[in-house]
């Protein structure tokens, strides 16, 4: 298929999300080429492997300020012109660890639980705006290099095994189902395969039984990860 884009409709800006002073910038340079935003997609983050105990609170303040504090920055500059235009669609990729717990994520779940309650409470303040769209994607595992990036026990260790991916939702399905979610204004969507889908249902709507089988699950996760696989 030929594009029919043209070299005036991309522009690419480096970004860090963890040089908030940077944003507001980064958000006129974008205004001053376009003349709108339209869409904001939220897709800055790391992961983390790594237990709780073993794990220096450097880390955690880390997770918090690039997967929390870079997100509602961004957005908060975004959110300034939306609101002048009445008008916009700000898409986060939370995770399914932002509606459940896991081991070896302590840290990842609680930037992306702080991501639902920050973005489900902001759209309750939004209620005069109804062209503004607050949608939050929940991804499962999906083949991506997340696990190569992630967080461990300290800032300057990277992982020594990312593993095999290839049981995971193809980047490309992904992406298509966001957008289908992003078209169609859904507050929420779950993006997952099963099992894992199914775990999302038992922890929303049978959270004992949830629990249960997450400490069955969890156990044997972490010996796999303390026998480095």
């Amino acid at each position: 298929e030929i594009s029919s884009l043209g070299e005036k409709d991309i522009l690419v800006l480096r970004l860090d999300l963890t040089d908030r002073s940077s944003h507001e910038a980064a958000t006129s340079t974008v205004l001053k080429h376009f003349g709108k935003i339209d869409v904001l997609v939220n897709n800055g983050g790391r992961s983390q492997r790594s237990l709780f105990v073993d794990t220096n609170l450097d880390v955690y303040n880390a997770i918090i300020e690039l997967n929390y504090l870079g997100t509602i920055s961004l957005t908060k500059h975004v959110l300034n012109h939306m609101i002048q235009r009445k008008k916009g669609k700000i898409v986060t990729v939370s995770s399914v660890m932002g509606i459940m717990g896991a081991p070896l994520a302590t840290g990842y779940c609680a930037s992306k639980h702080a991501l639902q309650g920050f973005f489900n409470s902001l759209r309750t303040e939004l209620t005069d705006y109804p062209e503004i769209s607050i949608i939050n994607i929940c991804p499962g595992p999906v083949q991506s290099k997340i696990i190569q990036n992630v967080f461990t026990e300290n800032l300057a260790k990277s992982i020594e095994n990312s593993g095999d991916q290839s049981h995971k939702m193809p980047t490309d399905r992904c992406a298509r189902l966001t957008l289908v979610s992003t078209a169609n204004n859904l507050k929420e969507a779950w993006i997952s395969d099963h099992p894992y889908l199914a775990v999302c249902y038992l922890w929303q709507y049978a959270p004992t039984w949830a629990w249960w089988l997450m400490n069955r699950m969890g156990k044997k996760r972490i010996q796999n990860f303390k026998s480095g696989l």
